[in-house]
């Protein structure tokens, strides 16, 4: 196969390509939105792509979407909120590939709902996807990033509501708020490894389920277009090219912190 990308995605190389080459990837929910752009970006850029998801049929035609960037690929259909599926992700990647450089932890659930119409099982659910989802992943991941020969490096997709609370989805900026600390929290335990732990924090971007069920089912996103600084909401892109930065020999030197892409809109929000 041919080193050089096809013309339907050779305008997203922003970055040299080659940057993430001889690296593999591992990335949660990176059948579809979010997690698939970073997924593309990084078979784009050289990576081996490790995804994992609980749909058969999306990972299926995230594979064939995903050959087109020439990146060799493989699928591990799975439920982040179970160890076991983490702990037999990271081996594949082992098994395959060699070893593991670079962990994305995207896979999230979210709804709206006021607190007091809250179930228990939806509280659970969205705190066992987005909290233990991302502890499983980092835990089972730890000893290859260690040993990564360009150094671990594991990026975490939060929130910046996980600051400022989010009423109408306090699970998702509570299970959020403790994926930030626990990114805090290992960057110091885990720096002395060579691991390199991030958060990256998405506005609204459009396309998504999020978007979708979030503001547009329920008529609310001409208001959250009002919040947005640059007037527009995010690209999928957008947050791929910043997880390909984070990923990249550029940020060596960071870890423990926060990249918000979100237009402005933890800043102009509470002005409008």
């Amino acid at each position: 196969m041919s080193d050089a990308p096809t013309p339907a995605v050779a305008g997203r190389l922003v970055f040299q390509p080659g940057l993430l080459a001889g690296r593999t990837a591992l990335i949660t929910g990176g059948n579809g939105g979010i997690g698939l752009g970073i997924a593309e970006v990084y078979g784009l850029l050289g990576a081996s792509l490790v995804i994992v998801g609980r749909d058969l049929d999306k990972l299926a035609q995230a594979q064939v979407q995903l050959a087109e960037t020439g990146a060799r690929v493989i699928t591990v259909v799975g439920d982040v909120r179970e160890h076991d599926c983490a702990e037999q992700a990271v081996a594949q990647a082992v098994a395959v590939f060699g070893g593991l450089d670079i962990l994305v932890n995207n896979a999230a659930g979210n709804f709206h709902s006021p607190f007091e119409s809250m179930s228990p099982k939806g509280w659970r659910a969205v705190i066992d996807i987005d909290l233990n989802g991302t502890f499983n992943f980092c835990h089972a991941a730890f000893a290859p990033l260690r040993d990564s020969a360009h150094g671990g490096c594991i990026i975490n997709i939060s929130l910046s509501q996980a600051v400022s609370g989010w009423p109408g989805a306090a699970h998702a900026a509570s299970a959020k708020a403790g994926v930030t600390t626990l990114t805090r929290s290992l960057a110091v335990e885990w720096g002395g490894h060579g691991i390199r732990v991030n958060n990256v924090l998405p506005g609204p971007i459009e396309g998504t389920e999020g978007v979708r069920r979030l503001y547009e089912a329920r008529g609310q996103a001409e208001k959250e277009l009002s919040r947005m600084a640059l007037g527009r909401f995010g690209q999928v892109d957008d947050i791929a090219q910043a997880c390909a930065y984070l990923a990249s020999p550029a940020a060596s030197f960071i870890t423990g912190c926060d990249l918000t892409v979100d237009g402005g809109r933890a800043l102009k929000r509470g002005w409008v």
